[in-house]
C-alpha cells in the first residue's frame, strides 16, 4: 500500500502530488476500477481478444518500421 512520510517543509500540494504519483506507479486506481464491477467470462474473453489484436498490430507496425530502414 502506498504511503508517504511528511517532511516538516512539505505543504499539502507537494505531499498530495507525491502520494498520487505513488498510486499511479502501483496501478491502484486502475485495479480498483477493474474490481468495481463483476466481469463475466464473455467480457474477459472479449477484452483479451482486443488486447491480443492490439499487441499484434503494434508488433506489425514496429516490424514494418524496422524493415523500412533497411
Amino acid at each position: 500500500m502506498p504511503g508517504i512520510m511528511l517532511r516538516t517543509d512539505d505543504n499539502f500540494d507537494a505531499a498530495y502530488r507525491r502520494f498520487k504519483k505513488q498510486t499511479d506507479r502501483n496501478l491502484i486506481v486502475t485495479e480498483a476500477r477493474a474490481r468495481r464491477f463483476h466481469e463475466t467470462e464473455t467480457e474477459k474473453r472479449k477484452k483479451f481478444k482486443i488486447a491480443s489484436r492490439k499487441k499484434m498490430l503494434k508488433r506489425l507496425y514496429m516490424m514494418r518500421r524496422y524493415e523500412s530502414r533497411l
